[in-house]
């Protein structure tokens, strides 16, 4: 079974460009060379797209390969499969980073447990409703990301199927 899926490198320094497509390449089992280009949105730094094709859990192993690196951006998302829900993950420098599971359309999922928490917290005054639900549907992710999204439109995009 296998799904397929994208990890966008919004912007990342080009020191760390070849320790990306390391990471990557340890957790899809092959060389992987992505096509960088410069990126608008943060002079001297860089952007790049990749779509693959494998095993249900890949995005949560290239996001965590990826998390942790200061000044690296990026988003991996999957699709959901017959045997798993689609995921998206999301990081920045300020934030860390965001996962959401997603439906097939691409809707944020919120658990259940997750939603009675923030409504717990709101109701004992301990945070904003509104700013609870921001955060589990990962608005500020969105927010800090949107200018780097836009910058990359017409961005070309390879694709690779991993033998499985």
């Amino acid at each position: 079974m296998t799904t397929r899926g994208v990890l966008y490198v919004h912007s990342a320094p080009r020191a760390l460009c070849p320790h990306v497509e390391w990471a990557m390449g340890g957790v899809l089992g092959v060389r992987v060379q992505l096509d960088w280009i410069r990126q608008p949105a943060a002079p001297s730094t860089w952007r790049a797209e990749f779509s693959w094709q494998a095993r249900p859990g890949t995005a949560s192993k290239l996001a965590s390969a990826l998390r942790g690196w200061d000044l690296l951006r990026f988003e991996v998302t999957a699709e959901p499969s017959p045997t798993s829900e689609g995921e998206r993950y999301s990081s920045t420098p300020g934030l860390g980073i965001f996962h959401a599971v997603t439906g097939m359309h691409g809707d944020i999922l919120v658990p259940e447990d997750r939603l009675r928490a923030a409504l717990a917290r709101s109701a004992r005054g301990e945070s904003d409703l509104e700013a609870e639900i921001a955060k589990l549907i990962g608005k500020p992710w969105d927010d800090e990301l949107e200018s780097f999204r836009h910058a990359g439109e017409g961005a070309p995009v390879r694709w690779l199927h991993q033998v499985v």
